[in-house]
Parts: structure tokens; sequence; C-alpha cells
């Protein structure tokens, strides 16, 4: 029996997005200028003039872990990313309670943003303008305008992100133009990548502040089912990512060491964190891109919330389509085919913690910054972890033609570097939040319970909803809400190792998602990196402008 097209529900909006265009959505969730003007300069005051390297570290270590994961993208297409890659590898009860913990952590790395959206522009309005705004209006129409930005479509909000990006880049490229071409303090150094530079204690508190300055790559893989050919595009779009963040960072922070000299600015750091960036780019460009550079602050900070948003609503979205969240969350808008429903439920959501913190008289950017989106980012952070050795398991279990390098070497090596990362940034977090023992200890406690509680969870679905655990994180044929083919034989549109469809039953290598095999495939801002970690009582992520002040 067949039905007409407009009786089918709508889908996403497939074959939409390019290489550029999932480039501008995970680097926009890094924040690139929040980070270097917010966070950047805590990380020279701690690690010296080798912070650079730091970033460097960091970056390899993130694009060692990308080659497993691109390469598990290839065989594994379901929108739920780190979830349904973690649920193939490691098993289903791990595959839910990691969903859980994305939904966690990625709700984190977005909530906590409002705190430092209102915070910043606030502090932005009264370096320009001399206006004292408070922050809770701000950040609730925050939350409105990132809510129209997800309830658009998928190539409006690239476009916006991409506009914002350029904007935030080149802010920097300029004061490193300036810097570069007056040649410095003292001339140029490279003594930044000298070994006696890097291999100091303090590096260890820089890795921790590069590794959160990433948090966000790895969300290329959710806009598959949205990319123009996705078996190279996500991988391209994650390279690109993680090489350009780590490369950038690395030059625009060795760029602001040769505007002080190797001798004067860990001082200088010290003495001012939050204006070091403006100082720099005031003597070396002029007053008037200290301003634009506070003003791009501003819309940095909303083009990460917009990408984060983007990215849970197609987890609620995937996970509605498993069945563990409502049906109503994956309802897809007909016109703009985004996931409107889940946007509204997560900006509902948005309203009631950031109210909360709020009415309870919090700080915005010590308290529900802070406090938010540290939790979120050890999240995502062990998610990938998690990821890694999915990956692993899983070219150990199924028959595939990929190479030793990419299913074993890179993911395991990715696995114990990103053990180590972890552990850096959760010895370390008293250096993000400023907070007491206490308030830190829950804070690194939330992602082991909520994985503790996403296990329980799992048992009790497969105990009470035997369908929908059974079904979970299964490979799908299609895009639920897709067209299907006008030939019976054709290929199903993303499916990357076509079988025929008849006799299914010969196929003398069961697919390794059928019901009733073994699971065995896995599968997903700070900054984190979008939100910025930070000394609290410094407010390094929104520094008052040099130029308005004197």
């Amino acid at each position: 029996m067949s039905s007409s097209t407009s009786d089918k529900p709508p889908g996403l909006r497939t074959g939409t997005l390019g290489t550029a265009d999932i480039s501008f959505f995970v680097v926009s969730a890094a924040a690139p200028l929040t980070v270097m003007a917010g966070v950047a300069p805590i990380a020279l005051v701690l690690g010296g003039i080798g912070a650079p390297a730091g970033y460097l570290l960091a970056g390899i270590t993130l694009a060692v872990f990308a080659v497993g994961f691109t390469t598990m993208s290839r065989h594994v297409r379901s929108g739920g990313a780190f979830y349904a890659y973690i649920a193939q590898g490691l098993g289903k009860p791990l595959g839910i309670a990691a969903a859980l913990v994305a939904m966690v952590g990625y709700n984190g790395m977005e909530i906590g943003v409002y705190g430092l959206l209102g915070s910043a522009t606030s502090d932005t309005a009264g370096a320009l303008g001399g206006t004292d705004l408070p922050w809770l209006p701000i950040a609730l129409a925050g939350l409105l305008v990132i809510w129209y930005g997800g309830y658009r479509s998928i190539d409006f909000g690239a476009k916006v992100l991409g506009v914002l990006l350029v904007a935030e880049t080149g802010i920097l490229v300029l004061l490193a133009g300036g810097v570069l071409l007056e040649g410095g303090a003292n001339g140029l150094s490279l003594a930044s990548f000298a070994p006696g530079n890097v291999l100091v204690p303090g590096t260890a508190a820089v890795l921790a502040f590069a590794f959160s300055a990433f948090t966000g790559f790895e969300s290329t893989v959710i806009y598959r089912r949205e990319a123009r050919d996705p078996a190279r595009t996500i991988p391209r779009a994650t390279y690109i990512a993680v090489g350009f963040l780590g490369l950038f960072y690395a030059f625009v922070v060795w760029t602001v060491i040769q505007a002080f000299g190797d001798d004067k600015v860990v001082a200088a750091a010290a003495g001012d964190t939050g204006g070091l960036f403006f100082a720099a780019i005031t003597t070396y460009v002029g007053p008037w891109a200290a301003d634009l550079m506070h003003v791009f602050i501003v819309t940095s900070i909303l083009a990460s919330l917009l990408a984060f948003h983007n990215a849970i609503n197609r987890y609620a979205l995937a996970l509605s389509e498993e069945g563990v969240l409502p049906a109503a969350l994956g309802r897809i808008h007909p016109r703009h085919r985004s996931p409107y429903v889940a946007g509204l439920a997560q900006t509902v959501l948005g309203a009631v913690i950031v109210l909360g913190f709020a009415a309870a008289g919090a700080d915005p950017y010590t308290q529900l910054l802070l406090w938010v989106n540290t939790p979120g980012m050890l999240g995502l952070m062990a998610l990938m972890l998690l990821a890694a050795l999915a990956v692993v398991r899983y070219f150990r279990r199924v028959p595939h033609q990929e190479g030793a390098l990419r299913t074993l070497v890179a993911p395991g090596a990715a696995a114990v570097l990103l053990a180590v990362a972890i552990w850096l940034v959760a010895s370390k977090v008293e250096l993000f939040t400023g907070a007491s023992p206490t308030v830190n200890t829950v804070l690194v406690a939330v992602v082991p319970a909520v994985l503790v509680l996403g296990l329980l969870l799992a048992y009790r679905l497969r105990r009470t909803r035997p369908e929908v655990y059974a079904r979970f994180a299964e490979e799908p044929p299609t895009d639920p809400h897709a067209e299907p083919p006008t030939d019976p034989h054709a290929e199903p549109p993303g499916a990357a190792h076509p079988r025929p469809h008849s006799q299914p039953h010969l196929d003398p290598h069961p697919h390794p998602h059928a019901e009733g095999a073994d699971p065995s495939c896995p599968q997903p801002p700070t900054s984190s990196s979008s939100t910025p970690a930070s000394v609290p009582p410094s407010r390094a992520a929104t520094p008052r402008s040099p130029s308005a002040t004197d």
C-alpha cells in the first residue's frame, strides 16, 4: 500500500551541508576569540612562554582520536553519533548511559554559557558606553535569539555561523598581523617551542586548559544526515576543525608573547589577565580594534551557543526516534526542516536553569557559567574516551577492510592520551572553577554519577521496554522520514554498503546490527571549547577594553 508524499512527515534537510558548513558549526562551538582573550592569558601565567606548545599537543592528541572516530563514521550511520558508536562497540547498556551523559554534557556546555553571555555583554556595554546592564535580561534575550536560530533551517544557521566565525577569527588575525609587521617587542623568537620552556611543571595546567578549548569539534558526525556525501564530508570537516583550532590557537598565543616579549609577557598576563589581548591590539593596531574585539567576544559567545543548540537538538531527535525520549521531540518543521520541538524544549530547560541561578542570587560567571559548564566539559571528554575504546572493540568483532592503524593503533593511543587529559582536567579543576573543594568534588562527580544512572536506566529499559532496548542504536536502513527510493532495489540514501534485497537469509555474514545479534558496532562547548575556563575573580573571559578606560 502506498501513500502520497504529502502524507509523510517531513525529515531533516538532507544533502545540505558541505565541509565548510559543518566546519563552521564545530569551530564556532569552540569560540576561538573567547578562548584566546579569556583563557590563554591564564595559560601563560601558569605555564609560561611554552603555552603555545600545549595547544599543539592537545590538537595532536585529538587528531589521533579523529582517525578512529572518522573511520567509525563510515560504518555507523546513526544520528546518535557518540552513543551509537559506544553502543555498537561496548554494548547497549553503556550506549544508553553514554546517551544520558551526552545530553547532560551538551546541555551543560550550552546553558552555562548564557551566564557568560550576560556578564560579557554587560561588561562590553559598560566599557564602551558606560551603561550598567543587568545580566539576566541579556541571558533571556539570548535564549530567544538562539531558539530562533535553531528553529530556522540548518543552512540558515551555517550562514550565520560563517559570518560570526569570520569576524572573531579576523580580529585575531588582525592582532597577529600587527605584531608580526612590527616585529614584536624585541624581535620575533621561537623560544616558546624550546624543550626547556615546554617541559616545565606548569605544562600540565596548560594542557588542561588546552584540551578544554577544543570541546565541540567532535560534533561533526551529528550532522551526517544533513551532510552532502557524508562519507567524505564528515572526516574532512573533523580534520579541518581540529587542525585549524590547534594551529590557530598556538599561533595566536605565540604572537601575543611576541607582542610583550618573552621576558615580560608572563608578568603582563599576571598583572592584567583579562586585558592582555586588548592591550596588545591597542598597541599594535589601535584603540578602535580593541573596542571591536570586545564586541566580537559577544558575537563569539552567540555563535558558540547556536552551534551547541543545534547539536543538542539533533541528539534529542535521534533519541526520540530510538523511543528513549518522547516522540514529540522528533517532530520536524515542515518548512525549515529543523527539529523545532526539541529546540523549544531545550530553550525552556535553559530558561529554567538560568532563572533558577538568578533567583538564588548566583553570579552569572563564577557560578552559572563555571559550575554548569565544567561537568559538561568533563562529560564530553569522557564520551571521547569511551568512543575511542568502542572503535577498537568494534573493529575486533566485525569483518572489515580497514587498516590496523585506523582501527587499533590510533584509537588505542587516543584512549590512553584522553585518559591522561581527563585526569589533568579533573586534578586541576580548581583552576577552572575557583570554587571550594566541596563544590569541585560535586562537579567532578556529576559525570560518573550520570553514567551509573544511565546504566541503571538501561537495565530497566531492557526489562520494561524490551522492544525499545532491542532496537536501540541499530543501523537505520535510511532516514526514518526520507522519501522511499523509486526503484525498490535502489540503494537507500546514505547507505555505505548496500546489500541485495532478495534472499537476505542467505547472507553469509549477518549484519552485526540485526535484531538479536550481539551489539558490536560503536558510536558523537570552555569554552570548554565554548566556555572559557578561567580564574573567577579576574573575569578573564570578559575583560574591559583599555581603549574605553584610557
